[in-house]
């Protein structure tokens, strides 16, 4: 229960009905001394995401958004809002072909951190050091310009395969070579103790060369 303002009555807020962890709709029970929900959602312990993406061209290409060349219906996932929702629309864009991870309005990068290594992060910038960053800007390999709030990276030549044309590419789009192989793609931020405003490198998602 909510008071703008002492003088008003208790106000229940929309968004209290939809649950952040796995986005299901629940009717609370408002007595007099608190709001209960009897029904509670399974244990909201978080969600590592790991997934796969096949890279045998040796090219990935590196956006915010890489609809609709990949897409997926959500009318069976459950909401987009919470937790449980993100994860089910990673792995099941993984599974058409794109390596996806929602990250807020960050513009994070994509950061070599090794010969098979990389991580999407925000660094931080040290003002009082002319904003030299908390990562190497020599180990950025692609910028992603969030209009979607969120990365897509898949094997150049898949999205070409279907449909993707190079002559409508954008500024923010990104064309990287990388060994040929599989990546594992690790995503923390349905995690329980993810910050995406700590201080320091905030890591979205650790990717690993595993063959």
């Amino acid at each position: 229960m909510e008071f703008d303002d002492p003088s008003w009555p208790p106000m229940l807020r929309d968004h209290l009905f939809e649950c952040s962890y796995c986005g299901q709709y629940f009717v609370p029970r408002i007595a007099d001394d608190a709001v209960y929900v009897d029904t509670p959602c399974q244990p909201a312990s978080g969600i590592t995401s790991i997934v796969t993406l096949e890279v045998p061209s040796g090219k990935i290409i590196v956006t915010d958004d890489l609809r609709p060349i990949y897409a997926v219906a959500r009318a069976e996932l459950a909401s987009y809002n919470s937790i449980v929702g993100q994860a089910q629309y990673i792995k099941a864009m993984a599974e058409i072909g794109c390596a996806y991870g929602p990250v807020g309005n960050t513009c994070p990068g994509l950061y070599r951190t090794g010969d098979d290594s990389y991580i999407i992060a925000s660094p931080e910038y040290d003002y009082d050091d002319d904003e030299k960053p908390s990562l190497p800007e020599s180990d950025c390999i692609a910028n992603i310009c969030t209009d979607l709030w969120a990365y897509s990276i898949a094997d150049y030549d898949d999205w070409k395969r279907r449909g993707g044309n190079p002559a409508t590419l954008g500024w923010s789009d990104n064309v990287v070579e990388v060994p040929a192989g599989t990546y594992q793609f690790t995503h923390h931020t349905g995690e329980r103790d993810f910050d995406r405003d700590a201080p320091g490198t905030v890591i979205y998602a650790h990717i690993e060369k595993t063959s």
